[in-house]
């Protein structure tokens, strides 16, 4: 079971340990919230997040599905008067939240995807279509006109032990 202290203690492996003790000094003003655009359609509440984080409702957190109705715009951050730094904090949640198989579908195929394709959304035949219509080549520059950059890629994702994590978290 996680702690609000194992994740502050994970966090600050990414960013620096002041930068993530930040969220304790969030005052619950709500210009989050206002500012939250994926808010104003879904039920994704950022303040009421990181309240129920400082809480100690950890695995609630995590295990909550709107934990990824936030869209990473950056808004509530920027907007945020004591600079919490709201997104990065969210990020933070969301890894931690697949370290403990809480991942929706999407994002787990979204994975697989990159993994298999190099591309978050493979090209497809009606793909190739539109990109013909409009006199584009029917493989972008990409990883699909590159076999070679896929299997570095793939290096990359293997090397990261990422596919094995989400091969034993499904």
């Amino acid at each position: 079971m996680s702690s609000i202290n194992e994740i502050i203690e994970y966090a600050c492996t990414i960013f620096p340990k002041e930068y993530v003790k930040a969220f304790k000094v969030c005052i619950q003003c709500g210009v989050c919230v206002g500012s939250c655009p994926s808010g104003r359609k879904t039920p994704w509440n950022v303040r009421k997040t990181l309240y129920e984080a400082r809480l100690g409702h950890i695995m609630e957190v995590l295990s909550n599905d709107n934990l990824w109705n936030c869209t990473t715009c950056y808004t509530c951050q920027e907007r945020c008067p004591l600079k919490v730094p709201i997104t990065d904090l969210v990020r933070i949640l969301r890894n931690q939240a697949i370290r403990y198989g809480y991942i929706k579908e999407a994002h787990r195929k979204v994975c697989e995807n990159l993994f298999k394709y190099g591309h978050a959304v493979p090209i497809n035949d009606e793909i190739k279509k539109i990109r013909a219509k409009l006199g584009l080549p029917e493989i972008p520059l990409t990883v699909h006109s590159y076999p070679e950059s896929l299997k570095e890629i793939q290096k990359l994702i293997e090397k990261t032990g990422f596919i094995t994590f989400m091969e034993e978290n499904k």
